[in-house]
């Protein structure tokens, strides 16, 4: 079964059960600084998760774009991905776990045909904290789950929460057999071995975990779950690895007819790199040096060095961009809409490196020449570790061209220096990913509302068809870009920040209203997106200053803002602008 068919199984099997279809949220979350990019399927329903109401109602499901990318050093093998898509359904404190876990078995064994033999559970097996959870055990027997094919595990395996504290709750994994032999006697869902996969988790949010570590009963019980679709796909098919899947399959072919040296581990890495940047572009993305930018650019330059590696003309990845969204359209119209911008970022991104090689390629030269003028042979692993995270030069290229000069490379200190650097990087990530269900704080939800104050002011400055082109909102500072074909002058500045500062004087009430889409946008309300919004929408209104589609959060009234102050103004791409902006 391929992966379109699952997804639209999967979705016509909770539609029929009450939930509504809500559209996919971009990849890059739209005022969302807590994550660099959306890693969950929950991740843009915390507000609901929390208590709002959803405008759609209490049972959701959608398909939801993913990229993570804590482990894109192991990308390569036969099974991690950095993109993937997740399939969800919500409940938002209506059904809970005897509905949730029917559900989950008869779309398995009924909508897709999987023997329940086939099936194996975990649940939570309690602690001092919460009971073992004997609810959701015999919800599993009561659908169907074979006797024997139920394990009990603690809170590293079966419970959730988003950080040190607030909702959280067991959940119950389930695992697809393989077939494979089983490792040992004791063989079991927990094992590494291979012949168990987990396909879908089931959380159930039930607690509240304090500050003091307490946990006390939610007034509002949801259910959280996801699916990934690749791995269904892949196990469904028969296939070993998702790189077999008809999503990758026929770029890891042309990667094959293309390469002159055969390195099974190359091609999986380029063909899952290249997909990810293409989706992370179509979504907005854009390389650069910080944050979603430099991941972005770190992918596709792993994509050109292990393009280099297997000796394919880089000339050809316009090629893979092409095939990739021929592959792709029918699950992400988007993708040929976009096509020619996605491409021309990425040549242009795999040109600005390969002149970082070249620049490389110098560096290693003088390195060498050094070292042999101190009568060593060795490049040391500091050397090599400056050319990788300075210049951004490959190690594998350095111990190559040492080699080819006679000389040897220090990649025991490399490897040492460059563990130190990716934990400190992963420690960075982990702040940059604490968000969860935290919410928004006061500062946050101020900058928010000020971007709407600063969408207005400058079109009543540069004009009625200017419109914002992205955000960004951290505690200290807000980032707005918008469309503009010139350098805003000093003059213009000043008068969209008096425009605001005005207006956040003038105390105005921010109200909203729920409505249709339609209904929204013949009210005049604007919208970055629209294709992304569910059918029924909020718009938020400002006075009759601002009226735009958002899902919040603001302020009760612009007083509460403060005094807004345009620090920077400057170029962001061809055609858009960007403002830095802080609130004193």
């Amino acid at each position: 079964m391929k992966a379109i068919e699952i997804r639209k199984k999967y979705l016509e099997f909770f539609k029929e059960h009450g939930h509504r279809v809500i559209p996919s949220a971009p990849l890059i979350p739209e005022n969302d600084p807590s994550v660099l990019f959306t890693t969950a399927g929950m991740q843009p329903l915390v507000p609901y998760l929390l208590g709002e109401k959803h405008p759609e109602g209490t049972r959701l499901t959608d398909y939801q774009k993913c990229l993570r990318t804590n482990d894109i050093e192991e990308v390569g093998d036969n099974r991690h991905l950095t993109y993937f898509e997740m399939l969800g359904n919500w409940s938002l404190g209506d059904y809970f776990k005897e509905e949730s876990i029917q559900m989950s078995f008869d779309f398995l064994t009924k909508e897709l045909q999987i023997p329940a033999e086939k099936l194996s559970v975990t649940v939570f097996a309690g602690d001092e904290d919460c009971p073992r959870d004997e609810v959701a055990a015999n919800c599993w027997k009561k659908a169907g789950i074979l006797d024997g094919h139920i394990y009990y595990y603690g809170k590293d395996d079966n419970w959730w929460i988003a950080g040190e504290t607030g909702p959280c709750g067991s959940d119950t994994e389930i695992f697809y057999d393989t077939g494979k032999p089983a490792c040992s006697d004791n063989c079991q869902p927990s094992c590494d071995c291979g012949k168990y996969v987990e396909i879908w988790n089931n959380v159930f949010m039930e607690y509240f975990k304090d500050e003091n570590g307490k946990y006390t009963k939610l007034a509002q019980q949801n259910v959280d779950t996801g699916l990934g679709l690749e791995r269904m796909a892949m196990l469904l098919q028969g296939k070993e690895t998702p790189f077999d899947i008809e999503l990758f399959k026929p770029v890891m072919d042309k990667l094959k007819e293309l390469q002159k040296i055969d390195i099974i581990e190359s091609r999986r890495i380029i063909a899952e790199h290249l997909r990810a940047s293409i989706m992370v572009i179509c979504d907005g993305g854009k390389p650069s040096n910080v944050d979603r930018g430099y991941v972005l650019r770190r992918l596709i330059r792993r994509t050109v060095r292990h393009m280099n590696k297997l000796q394919i003309d880089l000339n050809e990845i316009g090629t893979l961009v092409d095939l990739y969204v021929e592959t792709l359209k029918e699950m992400y119209p988007d993708l040929e809409k976009n096509s020619n911008m996605i491409k021309e970022t990425i040549i242009e991104e795999k040109n600005k490196f390969v002149k970082t090689l070249a620049h490389g390629e110098k560096e290693f030269q003088k390195a060498m020449n050094n070292a042999k003028n101190q009568g060593k042979n060795e490049i040391d692993g500091e050397t090599l570790f400056k050319l990788y995270d300075t210049y951004g030069f490959p190690p594998e290229v350095t111990k190559e061209l040492a080699e080819e000069n006679a000389m040897k490379v220090d990649m025991e200190k490399f490897k040492e220096l460059f563990k130190a650097h990716q934990e400190k990087s992963r420690q960075g990530s982990e702040q940059k990913f604490k968000g969860g269900l935290a919410g928004n704080s006061e500062i946050e939800t101020k900058y928010h509302t000020a971007t709407h104050l600063l969408n207005a002011a400058l079109k009543v400055v540069l004009g009625p068809d200017t419109h914002q082109r992205g955000s960004n909102i951290t505690t200290e500072r807000m980032r707005f870009d918008f469309n503009c074909d010139h350098k805003m002058t000093d003059e213009e500045k000043k008068q969209a920040e008096d425009l605001v500062n005005q207006w956040i004087k003038e105390d105005l009430p921010v109200t909203v209203q729920e409505m249709t889409k339609e209904e929204a946008l013949n009210s005049g309300a604007e919208c970055m997106f629209i294709e992304k919004y569910p059918d029924i929408v909020k718009v938020y209104s400002i006075g009759e200053v601002s009226k735009e589609l958002c899902g919040g959060p603001h302020v009760g009234h612009t007083g509460e803002i403060g005094t807004f102050k345009i620090k920077k103004e400057e170029a962001s791409s061809a055609g858009i602008r960007r403002i830095k902006a802080v609130i004193l």
